[in-house]
């Protein structure tokens, strides 16, 4: 007869026939399979922590986010954004899926050619891009997004006398009505930059400038304000019609789009409060569509979303390593994980679920992670069953920015794996070692050996 889990006596008030302000209770029923695969077995095989990424949530994510668009405007490209998640399988899978490659740096740019990317399907972003990266991306024909000024100079200075033409766009920054505005990168459409750029680049033959751009801020929760982005790029693509007799191929609204997670301080749970992807598609194609362009002119619509497309596919399996009481009474779990690999955990109060049959009666608890460190707090206040030492959780919506942000310190990054389309368990980044961490060092002679009394 095996032993029953220890559950400490409580109190509490019951009001039958009646809901509380959350509505009614909800019970945690137990995680044990993703994608069919038992999260025991994951654990067993490729350790503890784990990320793991479903091939079949991404498809269907992205296939969601596509229809309605194209089923709203006949002319749509999405771009996948790497910094949200580069792992170069979950990359192809939305290549695979028809989705372009849209980069911040050159070491993204790099990724994006080795994983077959062609260099003019790929949207070259950023505030820092050095001359010789420039140079490359007109060497392949990338869409290059120029940012500031000094940027713009530079490429007009390195296509003088060379009998290449660039494509460009230029990013630009607006008022939305989402405030605090994102102004630091780009060119102001209030105040007339954006149109100075315009002008700037009109008068160089070796620019071409193919399309106008623009990434108002991230889990945005206004559809309104994207349709207010789209009308000023619109505007801008008509003002350049009639002055330079010039098309602008395409508008880019960038990303932002928000997932399903809850952030900090948010009264309700994300998923109850997020536009969805048809919400954002129709504030978006109206106002292009109602905005007066002829049928031939109107411009290509680019899409960069990235968190949007990929948290709901990222899982992070781990296990309890102890149970504490604080000294204001609150219970506290330790976990093997910490905000070194779930770096989301600063910003969003994410969904943990046990892994295994658990108790019914749940309490208010502090989640930490195994780091030595005060800040390495995942859930500051969750209600969870009683866990005990050894049990799994499984942590939901991971996919965006926590295998691209994570840092190694004090632990070591685990594995990640993609359970693809018929089940199969494929290890996509192998977990770091010390070895892997040290090969970078190089020590110095004298520093080699030591005696210790």
């Amino acid at each position: 007869m095996s032993k029953k889990i220890y559950e400490r006596p409580f109190i509490q008030q019951l009001n039958t026939g009646f809901m509380n302000k959350f509505g009614t209770r909800t019970d945690f029923g137990p995680v044990e399979h993703i994608d069919g695969v038992p999260v025991k077995n994951l654990i067993q095989e490729y350790g503890s922590p784990l990320f793991v990424m479903s091939e079949r949530t991404l498809r269907s994510t992205y296939k969601s986010a596509v229809r309605a668009f194209k089923t709203r405007y006949p002319k749509v490209q999405f771009a996948w954004s790497y910094k949200t998640n580069y792992i170069n399988a979950v990359c192809n899978v939305f290549h695979q899926e028809g989705a372009w490659a849209e980069v911040v740096s050159i070491f993204e740019y790099q990724k994006a050619l080795r994983n077959g990317v062609p260099g003019d399907k790929i949207i070259f972003n950023g505030p820092e891009k050095k001359r010789e990266e420039l140079e490359l991306a007109v060497e392949n024909r990338s869409l290059i997004h120029i940012d500031h000024f000094d940027e713009l100079y530079m490429l007009a200075e390195l296509l003088q006398n060379s009998g290449k033409k660039a494509r460009v766009a230029i990013r630009m920054n607006m008022d939305t009505g989402v405030y605090p505005m994102w102004d630091r990168f780009g060119f102001n459409y209030e105040n007339g930059q954006a149109w100075n750029a315009i002008n700037k680049i009109m008068s160089h033959d070796e620019m071409v400038l193919e399309g106008l751009h623009c990434h108002i801020g991230t889990y945005m929760l206004s559809a309104n304000a994207y349709a207010i982005a789209a009308w000023k790029l619109c505007d801008l693509v008509q003002h350049t019609k009639i002055k330079w007799n010039h098309k602008i191929q395409y508008i880019d609204l960038g990303g932002g789009f928000a997932s399903a997670n809850t952030l900090k301080g948010s009264y309700l749970q994300g998923a109850d409060i997020i536009p969805t992807f048809d919400d954002y598609a129709e504030a978006i194609t109206n106002t292009i569509l109602n905005f007066g362009f002829s049928k031939e002119d109107l411009p290509l619509l680019i899409l960069e979303t990235g968190r949007a497309l990929v948290d709901d596919a990222g899982y992070l399996l781990g296990s309890v390593i102890a149970n504490k009481t604080l000294s204001d009474g609150r219970r506290a779990t330790v976990f093997d994980f910490g905000v070194n690999i779930l770096f989301t955990a600063f910003w969003y109060n994410h969904k943990i679920s046990p892994a295994q049959y658990a108790s019914h009666h749940t309490e208010e608890t502090v989640c930490y992670g195994p780091l030595c460190m005060n800040i390495d707090v995942v859930n500051d206040n969750i209600s969870l069953p009683l866990l005990t030492p050894g049990n799994h959780v499984v942590v939901h919506r991971v996919g965006a920015y926590n295998m691209t942000q994570w840092m190694q310190f004090i632990q070591m990054r685990p594995k990640v794996v993609l359970i693809d389309m018929s089940g199969k368990v494929h290890i996509i980044r192998e977990n770091e070692t010390v070895d892997t961490i040290e090969e970078r060092e190089r020590k110095p002679e004298h520093l080699s050996t030591f005696e210790l009394k």
